[in-house]
């Protein structure tokens, strides 16, 4: 085991993402199970390293290993400071000059990652921002791609964002537009509206963040769980009205989906709802 300092150090120094979604594996083999991602140019805490892997902790303060090529060294955390380009569309890709045509895309990177920008040239009509990537080097995003400091979501406009992610895939462990799990999905949702929950469904029910609602009383915007009880629950959605909650399940077709919780499926297991304190 890595000494105290040691760890200190690591934990210090940081790195950032070089994957578009870099897998946190239970332990530092491909083998093992997924539990989360994190996504390009994400900073994250180093808090041990063995043969090739890191045990790292991501923004939220969840942990995994991650092999030691998803990221790089940072002696600084990323897009921290100064003008930030936050991704908007659902995937955004980044050219290594201003032209969608000369050259293929770069890498291909999920929403709501965050660049730093470089300079904004005033030619077709600023169309294209010059940013400064992870590690050094440079690459182009078109401006329709992104936003820049975006404000916490309302209800409704949550509603609606949620809406824009239905059929893509579910991916276990999934934390990005690439594919994101039920409650990777839910987490992204309530950070958009500027709240962080916990990473998994089980700690979100029972954080002390969230207050209970009523299965009569469920208004928009709630997120609600499933299980066998609040201490084995495997499963969560955003309830939207109408009866009706959006969520990534692999139940039916594995995507993103909307569902009523009236079904005899879902209101067997469902186990409690839940609602963000102002």
């Amino acid at each position: 085991m890595p000494s105290v300092l040691l760890m200190a150090a690591l934990a210090a120094a940081g790195g950032v993402v070089v994957e578009p979604a870099a897998n946190l594996y239970s332990r530092p083999s491909l083998e093992a199970d997924v539990v989360s991602q994190a996504i390009y140019a994400a900073n994250i805490g180093l808090l041990e390293e063995k043969d090739g892997w890191a045990r790292v902790q991501t923004a939220d303060g969840y942990t995994g290993w991650m092999p030691a090529a998803s990221f790089l060294r940072a002696a600084r955390p990323y897009a921290a400071a100064g003008r930030v380009a936050q991704v908007a569309s659902l995937f955004a890709n980044l050219y290594r000059e201003p032209s969608v045509t000369r050259r293929r895309p770069l890498l291909t990177v999920p929403f709501e990652t965050r660049l730093e920008v470089a300079s904004e040239p005033e030619r077709e009509e600023r169309r294209w921002i010059e940013l400064r990537l992870p590690g050094g080097g440079e690459a182009w995003v078109q401006r329709g791609d992104v936003e820049f400091e975006p404000a916490p979501l309302s209800i409704e406009a949550t509603i609606a964002l949620a809406r824009r992610f239905l059929g893509l895939p579910y991916l276990w462990g999934g934390a990005s537009s690439f594919g994101f799990d039920c409650s990777g999905f839910t987490q992204m949702l309530c950070r958009r509206r500027g709240v962080m929950i916990p990473r998994d469904a089980g700690p979100q029910a029972r954080w002390d963040g969230m207050a209970p609602a009523g299965r009569e009383e469920l208004q928009a915007g709630d997120l609600i769980y499933f299980g066998s009880s609040l201490e084995k629950i495997t499963h969560t959605g955003m309830y939207i009205g109408g009866g009706e909650f959006i969520h990534f399940t692999t139940h039916g077709r594995p995507v993103a989906q909307i569902s009523r919780l009236g079904d005899p499926h879902w209101t067997r297991l469902f186990v409690c709802a839940r609602r963000l304190k102002p």
